[in-house]
C-alpha cells in the first residue's frame, strides 16, 4: 500500500497581543478538496504537532467559508488571502501560515481589523437617514453607472488590500485603499451623494489621498477583482474640484 500523502503547516502562533511570536510545525493526513481552513479544524480537533506533542489548538477567525465575509484573511505562503479558498493541492508545500502584519495580532491568526472599521467611519460609508418616516424608493441609477457601483460594492472588508499596501503601517495614518473606494461607492450613490463634499474633504485630510504612494498592490491582490487604483484616480479628480469648491465657495462647480 502507497504511503499517504501529508500535508505539512508551519503555522506563526502568538499567545496574545504582549506576547512574542514563534513557529509551531504540523502534520495532517491528506484529504481531496481540502483547503486552509478544514486544515485548521483538523488541527483543532487533535491538537497535536508534528513532533506528536500535545498543543493548544490554533486560534484563527471565519464565518461564512465562501469568501462573502472577509473574516479569515491571513497570509499564507507570503500573500495575504482568504482562507477558505485557499486550497491545500494548489499550494508549495510546506505551507506557511502567518497572520496579517497590517493589524494587531489578537491571538495567533487572528487580528483586530479596528484600524480598517475605524477608517470607514471616517469617510462615513454609509448613507445617513435617521429613518423617521418613509422616504419612499430611492432615485433611479443609470444602468452604466449602477454596474460600475456594483463592482465597488463586492468590498468584504477582509484588509487584505491594507496588508498588501506599503503605505499602511504603524508609522503611517494611511486609511488604505478599501475605505477610499467606498468614498467613491456611496458619493456616487443619489442619496450618498448629499454627504460627498464631508467625504471628499476628509480624505483630503491627513491619512487620505495623498499618502497613496500608488504601489498598485492593492488592485492585485483585491480577491474580489475590485478596480481600487480605478477609484483612487477618479478620487484623486473630485477632490480636485472639490479643492477649487472650497477655494470660490461654490457649490455650483
Amino acid at each position: 500500500m502507497s504511503e499517504q500523502k501529508k500535508v505539512r503547516l508551519i503555522i506563526t502562533r502568538q499567545e496574545g497581543p504582549e506576547n512574542n511570536s514563534y513557529v509551531e510545525e504540523f502534520e495532517l493526513e491528506h484529504r481531496p478538496n481540502m483547503n486552509i481552513i478544514s486544515a485548521l479544524m483538523e488541527i483543532r480537533r487533535n491538537p497535536v504537532n508534528a513532533e506528536g506533542k500535545e498543543t493548544t489548538p490554533v486560534i484563527w477567525d471565519m464565518n461564512c467559508l465562501e469568501e462573502v465575509c472577509g473574516a479569515c484573511s491571513m497570509v499564507i505562503n507570503g500573500k495575504p488571502r482568504q482562507s477558505c479558498t485557499a486550497l491545500v493541492d494548489q499550494l508549495e508545500q510546506p505551507i506557511r501560515l502567518e497572520p496579517m502584519k497590517t493589524f494587531p495580532v489578537v491571538r495567533d491568526l487572528m487580528v483586530d481589523r479596528s484600524r480598517m472599521f475605524d477608517s470607514l467611519k471616517r469617510v462615513k460609508a454609509w448613507i445617513p437617514i435617521d429613518g423617521t418616516y418613509d422616504l419612499g424608493p430611492g432615485p433611479r441609477m443609470a444602468e452604466n453607472k449602477r454596474q460600475w457601483a456594483y463592482e465597488l460594492s463586492k468590498c468584504m472588508t477582509c484588509g487584505v488590500c491594507l496588508e498588501a499596501c506599503p503605505n499602511v503601517n504603524d508609522n503611517s495614518d494611511f486609511i488604505g485603499p478599501a475605505p477610499l473606494s467606498q468614498v467613491r461607492l456611496f458619493n456616487s450613490h443619489p442619496t450618498g451623494e448629499m454627504n460627498k463634499a464631508e467625504r471628499l474633504e476628509t480624505i483630503m485630510g491627513d491619512g487620505g489621498l495623498a499618502n497613496c504612494g500608488n504601489s498598485q498592490n492593492c488592485v492585485q491582490s483585491c480577491p474580489k477583482g475590485i478596480p481600487l487604483t480605478t477609484s483612487i484616480a477618479a478620487l484623486n479628480r473630485d477632490t480636485a474640484l472639490q479643492s477649487f469648491k472650497n477655494f470660490f465657495g461654490s457649490d455650483k462647480m
